[in-house]
């Protein structure tokens, strides 16, 4: 029995090696009134160095919102002391962090293989994006579009059947590294294309007609880092000259309204836009491979999590698009569809009014390139487990995502320009 013990602590502790303990940590949901409250939260993050989970940082909370933040240990009695002296209504969302990062897992007996319902390490994404293109030779290609600062191959698969110069819709994961549902997501949906094609219409249909590309994995580097130190860590690994902070937050790092709102230009800040604008390595991989191919790239996608919304340009700015009306109403009729499965409700919107402003990210960026359908995409959860969403959940996350890319794809081949 005692051997039995020893085998599942160890089990337990490889399972989510992460070098990071995250004991009595809690995550907080604090609702904002009005500005005072926001000053006094302003107050709280320069007083304690707290992780907004959502809002990114306290510089984009807003009243009548509410924002969700995760505390360490030693300064939860300091936290509850402040938000009630100053009258702050507040929830514990999370009461043991250390305890959602070990039951992400749902069996800590891990298989060797790659797993559609778990979280793969990236040793296994990487071996599984060789395979499923080998595999599939008339369906996936594999191409390496560049480099992370850690120096690891940037995968890009291409799905589609024969032909050239088709339309293409471009799809990417895991920008921000602790939000694991992301690449989750992208792996199944390369994995039902290649097993729906040729058995389900609209699948066949699709794949006939268009390319898609998917990038299972934006932030490697910062996702081995998940893996292997800390659960946590939301930015790439870049060093950054004169600090000894690392990282920049990708989704701050694209040529949109660059570090104008919603960024900070502190290396030490998790929504650091960077030395330049695209100054990361994988930022410019992306960049580069979409400017080439942008006669072909009608429609940009990017998966992250959480809040469950569906969000368009702009970020940057309350600016409305030039097809605003068609934005929304394709982001609406989207997410009606994603909810057709399992009920999962989602909210949409132009970035800035859904979510909070905030410049340079990929989506605003793609827009301006001219492709004018780019849509963002926060999974599940809500913040009951927020970026630690179990694996039991993997599958119906994934299923009704896969319906609303479905439709938008479908929309976009009957709006080609």
């Amino acid at each position: 029995m005692l051997t039995l013990l020893i085998l599942i602590s160890v089990g337990l502790a490889s399972a989510h090696h992460s070098g990071e303990n995250f004991e009595g940590e809690k995550v907080f949901r604090v609702s904002i009134q009005d500005e005072k409250q926001v000053h006094l939260m302003h107050l709280l993050d320069n007083r304690v160095q707290v992780d907004f989970w959502k809002p990114d940082s306290a510089s984009q909370i807003r009243p009548d919102s509410t924002t969700d933040f995760r505390v360490k240990a030693h300064h939860i009695a300091e936290v509850e002391h402040f938000l009630e002296e100053n009258g702050l209504t507040y929830e514990v969302l999370i009461h043991n962090l250390n305890e959602l990062v070990t039951t992400q897992f749902d069996s800590l007996v891990r298989a060797s293989g790659h797993s559609y319902e778990k979280y793969n390490s990236w040793e296994k994404i990487e071996a599984w994006t060789k395979q499923i293109a080998a595999e599939n030779p008339a369906l996936v290609s594999q191409s390496v579009i560049g480099k992370t600062f850690e120096g690891r191959s940037i995968y890009l698969l291409k799905i589609g059947k024969g032909g050239s110069n088709k339309p293409a819709i471009f799809i990417d994961c895991g920008f921000h590294a602790r939000e694991w549902i992301s690449p989750a997501f992208c792996q199944w949906f390369v994995r039902e294309a290649v097993r729906t094609y040729g058995t389900e219409i609209k699948m066949t249909d699709l794949l006939d007609k268009l390319d898609f590309y998917v990038l299972p994995v934006f932030n490697i580097d910062g996702y081995v880092y998940t893996w292997t130190k800390n659960r946590m860590w939301r930015k790439t690994r870049s060093t950054i000259s004169g600090s000894s902070c690392i990282g920049t937050d990708p989704n701050r790092n694209f040529n949109a309204g660059w570090c104008e709102v919603g960024a900070s230009n502190n290396p030490c800040a998790d929504t650091y836009c960077g030395p330049t604008a695209e100054s990361e390595k994988e930022t410019q991989a992306l960049v580069n491979f979409i400017r080439q191919n942008l006669n072909s790239i009608k429609a940009y996608v990017t998966i992250h999590s959480y809040s469950q919304m569906l969000l368009f340009p702009y970020s940057k700015s309350y600016d409305l698009t030039k097809n605003h009306v068609e934005l929304n109403t394709l982001a609406k009729a989207t997410i009606k569809e994603l909810a057709t499965l399992h009920g999962t409700k989602y909210t949409y919107g132009p970035g800035a009014t859904t979510i909070y402003p905030a410049a340079g990210g990929s989506d605003d960026w793609a827009y301006d390139q001219g492709i004018k359908y780019s849509f963002t995409f926060e999974l599940r959860d809500t913040g009951r487990y927020g970026f630690l969403l179990p694996e039991s959940q993997i599958k119906p996350t994934c299923e009704e995502t896969l319906l609303a890319i479905k439709y938008l794809s479908n929309y976009v081949l009957e709006h080609l320009y």
